[in-house]
C-alpha cells in the first residue's frame, strides 16, 4: 500500500483530474465507462464542497451553489420519501429500477410527493440550506437498494451511468454507453454494479475471488470457489448489472452468475464439455455471447434474450484450432472475435448489430499471445506477441486494417491492455523474466517505448477502477500481485491483492 496517502485521497485527487481532462476529450464520458443499470442526469450544478468519505466518513457528496439552484432527479424512479427529515430539514429519496436509491437533502421547497413517478432529469426541489448546513447545497447520497444503512461513493456511481461532476443539469440522459468485453485469461477482473472490482484467478486447485470492500478501494481476502482447475477465465455483465463468470479447461467448461446485481454469487453450474480458451461479450440488445476454441475450431454460445436461458454450442466454421480467443466491440456495437495459434491469427465479426457472423478471415501468422482495445475513435487495435517481441495492427478505418507493425517489447509475453483515464490504450507484457508497459503519448497516438514496470510472471490483467485508474493484477508461482495508477503517469509498487498470496498460476 502506499505510505502516507490513503488509496481514497488518490481516488479523490485523480477523479478531479479526469472530470477536467474528460471536458476536453471530444468523445463523451459515457463512452468510457461499462454501462450501469441506467443513463444518469445530472443533479444539479455546482461545485463539490464536502467529497465522500474522509477523516469524518462523509456519507455522500456537497454540491454547494446559490440558494434556489434547481435540483433534478438522477435517474426514472419513485419517489418513497418527501419531507421533513432530522440532520437534513427537508429531503427526497427516489427509489430506481436497478434497486438503487438517491437521497436528496437540505433543500429549501420539494416539488414531488411520495408516490410520484419521475424521470431522469426532472425537476425535484431548490437548493437550500435547511438542517445542519453552513450554506446552500445539495447533499447526495447512494444506496445500493432500500436497506443499507450507509451509502456508496456518488462520484463512480455516477461516472458509471455516464455523468462526470460537474455536469450541464437537467438534460436527458443519452444512449447507454457500449458495453466493452473484459480481457480474458487465467485471472479476469471487472466491475461490479456498484464500481467495485472483482477478481477472479485460476489455480490448480480452482477459482479463487477476491473484490473490492468499497469502490476504488483496499480488497477482501481470497475465496476459494471451486470450479475448473488451471482453467482459462471469462466474465461480462448481464443487461441487469449481474456479473456472470465463465471457466473452461480440458475436461468441462462451467458459469456461475450474480444473484442480484454487486451482490452474491451462484455455485458453479455446467456450461459445456472442455476446451482450450474462451471470451465472453455483451451484445448492443444485452445478451451475453461467450466463444470457445476446441481441437476442431471455435464454437460460441448465447443468451436467448437478456439476463435469460443459453441456446446451445453452435459451430462459427472454423477458426484456429485450440486457440486463444479475445472479443472487442466496434463503435456501431458490433462484436469482432480474434483467435490465435502458433500457426495461424484470424478474425471473424458480426454482420450487423446483434446480428450473424462473417465467415473466419485471416489476419497474420500464429504467435504466444495477444490482447485487443479500442482507441478513443473507436478504431480496434490488435497487439501479439511472439518469439521476436511485441506487434501491432489497427483499424485504418471500419473496414480496413494496417499491416503488422514491430513495438518491440518482451518476446513471447502474456499481455493485457486497458485505456487510461482520459482515453489512451496502455499495454502490458509479462514473460518470466520481465513485465514491461507502453501506452499512447497522446489521444489515437504513437506509443511510448517500452518501459520496464517488474519482474517476470505467468498471466497479467487490466481493468479500470471507478474513478479510472488502471489497475494492473499480475501471477506467478507465487501468488498474485496487484499493482495501480496513483496519478495519470505514477504507479504503486507491486504488492499482494490482500494478506494472502492468492492461488499459485504456473
Amino acid at each position: 500500500m502506499l505510505h502516507g496517502l490513503s488509496r481514497y485521497s488518490v481516488h479523490f485527487a485523480f477523479a478531479t483530474a479526469v472530470a477536467l481532462l474528460l471536458s476536453l476529450v471530444t468523445t463523451s464520458p459515457a463512452a468510457a465507462v461499462q454501462a450501469a443499470g441506467f443513463a444518469a442526469s445530472c443533479p444539479a450544478a455546482g461545485f463539490i464542497s464536502d467529497p465522500y468519505g474522509g477523516a469524518r466518513d462523509h456519507d455522500g457528496i456537497d454540491i454547494a451553489n446559490a440558494r434556489g439552484t434547481p435540483i433534478y432527479a438522477v435517474g426514472d424512479g419513485e419517489v418513497i420519501n418527501s419531507g421533513p427529515a432530522q440532520g437534513y430539514g427537508q429531503w427526497i429519496r427516489i427509489l430506481h429500477p436497478d434497486g438503487t436509491v438517491t437521497e436528496y437533502g437540505h433543500m429549501y421547497e420539494r416539488d414531488v410527493a411520495v408516490g410520484d413517478h419521475v424521470t431522469a432529469g426532472q425537476q425535484i426541489a431548490l437548493m437550500g440550506a435547511e438542517g445542519e448546513a453552513t450554506g446552500p447545497h445539495l447533499h447526495l447520497r447512494v444506496r445500493r437498494d432500500t436497506s443499507m444503512s450507509h451509502g456508496i461513493d456518488p462520484i463512480p456511481y455516477l461516472a458509471e451511468r455516464g455523468v462526470v461532476i460537474p455536469c450541464t443539469p437537467g438534460q436527458r440522459p443519452g444512449p447507454p454507453p457500449l458495453v466493452y468485453p473484459v480481457e480474458s485469461g487465467r485471472v479476469v477482473s471487472a466491475r461490479s454494479a456498484d464500481g467495485r472490482l472483482e477478481v477472479f484467478a485460476a489455480g490448480a486447485d480452482g477459482v479463487h475471488h477476491a473484490w473490492q470492500s468499497q469502490v476504488n478501494g483496499n480488497w477482501s481476502e481470497w475465496e476459494r470457489l471451486g470450479g475448473p482447475g488451471n482453467a482459462r477465465l471469462a466474465i461480462a455483465p448481464n443487461a441487469d448489472g449481474r456479473l456472470e463468470a465463465f471457466a473452461i479447461n480440458g475436461d468441462t467448461a462451467q458459469h456461475r452468475y450474480q444473484l442480484s446485481p454487486s451482490g452474491t454469487w451462484s455455485d458453479w453450474e455446467p456450461f459445456g464439455t472442455g476446451g482450450n480458451s474462451l471470451t465472453a461479450g455483451v451484445n448492443a440488445d444485452g445478451r451475453i455471447e461467450v466463444f470457445a476454441s476446441g481441437p476442431t475450431g471455435i464454437f460460441h454460445k448465447y443468451q436467448n434474450a437478456p439476463n435469460s436461458g443459453w441456446s446451445n454450442w453452435e459451430p462459427t466454421g472454423g477458426g484456429p484450432a485450440a486457440g486463444l480467443v479475445k472479443m472487442e466491440k466496434a463503435p456501431d456495437g458490433r462484436l469482432e472475435v480474434f483467435a490465435l495459434n502458433d500457426k495461424l491469427f484470424q478474425h471473424q465479426y458480426q454482420v450487423a448489430v446483434n446480428g450473424g457472423w462473417s465467415q473466419w478471415e485471416d489476419f497474420g501468422g500464429g504467435g504466444h499471445d495477444m490482447t485487443v482495445n479500442h482507441n478513443a475513435d473507436g478504431r480496434l487495435e490488435v497487439f501479439a506477441s511472439g518469439p521476436e517481441g511485441v506487434f501491432h495492427k489497427y483499424q485504418n478505418n471500419p473496414t480496413s486494417w494496417s499491416g503488422w507493425e514491430p513495438t518491440h517489447g518482451p518476446v513471447n509475453a502474456q499481455l493485457t491492455s486497458g485505456r487510461t483515464a482520459d482515453g489512451r490504450v496502455e499495454v502490458f507484457a509479462v514473460n518470466g523474466d520481465v513485465a514491461m508497459h507502453t501506452w499512447q503519448k497522446g489521444l489515437n497516438a504513437p506509443y511510448s517505448d517500452w518501459d520496464n514496470f517488474g519482474t517476470g510472471g505467468t498471466a497479467i490483467t487490466a481493468a479500470s477502477n471507478a474513478d479510472g485508474r488502471i489497475e494492473v493484477f499480475g501471477t506467478s508461482q507465487a501468488g498474485v500481485h496487484h499493482r495501480w495508477q496513483t496519478g495519470f503517469s505514477t504507479w504503486s509498487p507491486w504488492d499482494w491483492v490482500n494478506s494472502t498470496s492468492g492461488p499459485p498460476i504456473t
